[in-house]
């Protein structure tokens, strides 16, 4: 009979010397008993932290509350809870136990995959503590550890449900008996905890056409899923289903090796939000971005939050900015998101009769425009009128000539004119105007194209380095529109699907395809470009 170890991330040598101290020799094993031929050698294993009295009073007497805990979600940005159970074991003089590992195991026709849902925080649901979760296979509630004073361990008893997955190693368990299940027939719950991409499959998810099919027979498109709106959040979910069109941006979060290094929880919640969105196995054709909103609440220090409504330009704005912040290195200022959306600027301002005072060079993610004043007064059939403009009259704030007024941070006039192209173009409308009083709300419409956006016939460009030609024609990919009154309404968002250059409309978990002609009849708010390729 075989055995085998767990691989252990030991980082440090005295931890490794004290491990060696807790580790009996094999000389003291108790004898090897025998299997049948349906069960597999023996795996040595760690004690998960589960459950020694030491671990249980480490955890009774609040230790996991210091450093930033409150209410059992831990505070500290950055900080990943990674093998606590591990460390704890070490340091408690833990023992080596013998871990069973079968092919088969007779519980497993009681699996429930209809009641698993992985989309939310990963607490234990007795005691709120984040180390050591597994979820239970057959009724899909969390529960800390799986030893013999463990939540987990008391749920089998009580509850009769036997199948447990560690959320963090993904190996699954049958309790009380304690051993370790090896069952091909689980991989599909693998997935649909930790979504895998390959290189090879996120080169083609722009060129499948393919639907999926959820457990519950619907139908569902990887890309296009729902997002449900958890109590005033559809300003999170149009940012999200808009950045999901930005292929660089989209592919690179799809690996988690890209940003392995980034140990940020907002840029790890992201990329798994990513993952599930695109992932071609779900169990349901909708996902919940609750773990990514929380991690979201914890690094804008509750700016954006579940339950407040908030606006998707200063929301997108924070998140593309705080993603560069986690993602860059220390070397170079560079991250995938300047890659895809940062631009420059030539900003003169001047005073009086046109004298310049200032002239600087400033990197933008986005362009602000100003849409004109709407009128005032009916037309003689009194019916309002409904104020239309081109987007290209309104981007001639960026030809270098056009003077704008600003009052902040004081009054000038300022000149602005493009000095670099991004590969992704963000517009945003200044669409809300807020006053002492009140916010109110410019409701011109914007013709614009939906293909073959052609800059340098209205603004004039930078000239392009030696031997390459000037990108300046873009084609939309999403367009975010507000409905409804100022301070209130609702976001939705119109998508194009590469694969098929069909465009949807979703808000939150309604999802359905629509025309073209009818993504510019409404009240455009943030747009995304993409600028095409050179022939």
């Amino acid at each position: 009979m075989k055995f085998r170890r767990e691989e252990e991330r030991i980082e440090d040598e005295d931890v490794a010397k004290r491990l060696k101290l807790v580790q009996p020799s094999t000389a003291s094993l108790s004898p090897r008993p025998e299997f049948n031929s349906a069960l597999l050698p023996l795996a040595i294993y760690e004690d998960d932290g589960d459950e020694d009295d030491d671990v249980k009073t480490y955890l009774d007497n609040g230790v996991e509350n210091q450093g930033g805990y409150e209410n059992g979600i831990d505070h500290q940005e950055g900080e990943e809870e990674e093998d606590e159970d591990d460390e704890i074991g070490v340091a408690q003089g833990q023992r080596n136990r013998m871990i069973e590992l079968r092919r088969d195991c007779p519980y497993l026709d009681t699996v429930n995959r209809q009641v698993l849902d992985f989309d939310f925080e990963r607490f234990c649901s007795v005691s709120l503590s984040n180390l050591n979760v597994y979820a239970c296979l057959v009724c899909g509630k969390y529960f800390q550890g799986r030893g013999q004073k463990s939540h987990a361990y008391t749920h089998s008893l009580e509850a009769g449900h036997h199948v447990y997955i560690n959320m963090q190693t993904e190996k699954v368990y049958c309790l009380p008996d304690g051993y370790e299940i090896n069952d091909p027939s689980l991989e599909d719950i693998r997935h649909v905890l930790n979504p895998r991409f390959s290189w090879e499959q996120v080169d083609q998810l722009d060129k499948i056409r393919q639907w999926s099919r959820a457990l519950d027979g619907s139908d569902y498109l990887p890309g296009m899923v729902g997002l449900n709106n958890i109590k005033e959040t559809d300003f999170v979910n149009v940012t999200i289903q808009s950045l999901m069109r930005v292929t660089p941006l989209r592919n690179f979060f799809l690996i988690p090796e890209n940003y392995a290094h980034s140990k940020s929880p907002l840029v790890q919640r992201f990329g798994e939000l990513t993952r599930k969105i695109w992932h071609a196995r779900n169990f349901k054709g909708q996902v919940s971005p609750h773990e990514f909103l929380q991690a979201v609440m914890i690094a804008s220090k509750k700016r954006f939050k579940i339950g407040s409504q908030a606006d998707p330009v200063e929301f997108m704005s924070w998140l593309l900015n705080k993603l560069h912040e986690k993602l860059k290195s220390s070397k170079r200022n560079h991250s995938i998101i300047h890659e895809c959306f940062q631009g420059e600027l030539e900003v003169v301002r001047t005073e009086g009769t046109n004298v310049v005072t200032e002239t600087s060079r400033m990197p933008t993610l986005m362009l602000g425009l100003d849409l004109p004043p709407p009128p005032l007064f009916q037309d003689v059939m009194e019916k309002n009128i409904i104020p239309q403009v081109p987007l290209f009259n309104i981007l001639k704030k960026f030809d270098g000539e056009s003077v704008t007024e600003v009052v902040r941070p004081c009054i000038a006039r300022m000149r602005y004119r493009v000095t670099k192209l991004p590969r992704y173009l963000i517009l945003h409308m200044r669409r809300f105007t807020r006053n002492n009083f009140f916010v109110e709300k410019n409701p011109t419409l914007v013709n614009f194209p939906v293909k073959n956006l052609e800059l340098k016939d209205y603004i004039p460009l930078p000239a392009p380095k030696r031997k390459e030609k000037v990108r300046s024609k873009y084609d939309l990919i999403a367009n975010i529109v507000h409905d409804g009154k100022p301070g209130e309404g609702s976001y939705r968002v119109f998508v194009q699907r590469k694969s098929e250059e069909l465009w949807y409309e979703m808000q939150d978990l309604h999802v359905s395809e629509t025309l073209p002609q009818m993504v510019a009849l409404s009240e455009t708010y943030v747009q995304i470009y993409e600028q095409q390729e050179q022939h």
